[in-house]
């Protein structure tokens, strides 16, 4: 397998830091808005980006969760491996709030549309939105598209587009891998 680095430490602090401001822009003060990392990737993509509100914008309070969306898949009973669901931290109601899912790639869409599912749960949201850090633009099977982006990205079936998050020598970074055929 080789690897591709796409973004690195320097240019995926920027790019946090662009997706941070416009979320400021459209919700201000996150008083009315709850940040919703879907597990397990979007977890410290949510966590970077609650840490950049509070430090860097002054928000004062940001509420936000990890919601583990394992359940509502549409493949979850058709894999030969059983999948392992992730720990749900979310004990908010998203009633009449407006909910940004934040997650590292969109690639199908299969999983925002497992989110929708699963968000049901916590009540009636006013809006949803979607952040994605990378988008892979050509491979959707639904009709899903992201408010925020990082980068858009176009790759071939035998390539995977991948996260890293705190490496020892290269910090974070953005990388694709290709995989052999056969």
């Amino acid at each position: 397998m080789k690897k591709k680095i796409i973004l690195n430490n320097n240019q995926l602090d920027t790019t946090l830091d662009r997706l941070a401001c416009q979320l400021t822009e459209n919700h201000q003060d996150f008083k009315q808005t709850i940040l919703v990392g879907l597990q397990p990737r979007g977890k410290s993509l949510c966590n970077k980006l609650v840490s950049i509100l509070i430090d860097k914008y002054n928000i004062s309070s940001v509420d936000y969760g990890f919601l583990d969306i394992t359940f509502f898949r549409d493949d979850f009973r058709r894999n030969k491996d059983i999948l392992l669901p992730n720990k749900t931290d979310f004990k908010l109601l998203v009633e009449n709030k407006k909910v940004v899912f934040i997650d590292d790639v969109l690639y199908t869409g299969r999983t925002i549309r497992a989110a929708l599912t699963a968000i049901e749960s916590f009540g009636r949201p006013k809006t949803i939105e979607l952040l994605i850090l990378v988008d892979r633009r050509f491979s959707r099977e639904l009709p899903i598209q992201p408010d925020y982006k990082g980068i858009q990205v176009d790759v071939y079936e035998n390539q995977k587009v991948n996260v890293e998050w705190n490496d020892e020598n290269n910090g974070n970074y953005v990388y694709i891998e290709n995989f052999k055929n056969g």
